[in-house]
């Protein structure tokens, strides 16, 4: 199972804004990340900074992929974008990919 990480920031103030949308996440976007093979998916806050990690069970392309089809996730990004800033990468039109630089199982 391979395994995705990604930064972010919240924009000063969104913080229970941006937690209460999490909250209230809508069932077509996790249909969506269950389609993708999406497994484990977590996300962490320290200050305006968010770290998301997420297993692939069938792949981190093959997760993108679906991601990058969907309309849905189009909406929620879209959503999203006035309590947080993210950096995508413009080919793949998702957040830029993190290298592993170590790992204790």
């Amino acid at each position: 199972m391979e395994r995705y990480a990604w930064t972010a920031k919240v924009i000063d103030g969104k913080l229970p804004e941006y937690i209460k949308r999490h909250n209230e996440i809508w069932p077509e976007l996790v249909d969506v990340l269950e389609k993708a093979g999406i497994k484990n998916y977590t996300i962490w806050n320290s200050g305006n900074t968010l770290f998301g990690y997420y297993e692939c069970e069938k792949g981190v392309d093959y997760a993108a992929k679906i991601q990058a089809q969907s309309p849905v996730v189009d909406k929620w990004n879209a959503y999203m974008k006035d309590v947080m800033i993210m950096e995508m990468d413009n080919d793949t039109g998702a957040q830029p990919l993190m290298k592993q630089v170590f790992l204790m199982e």
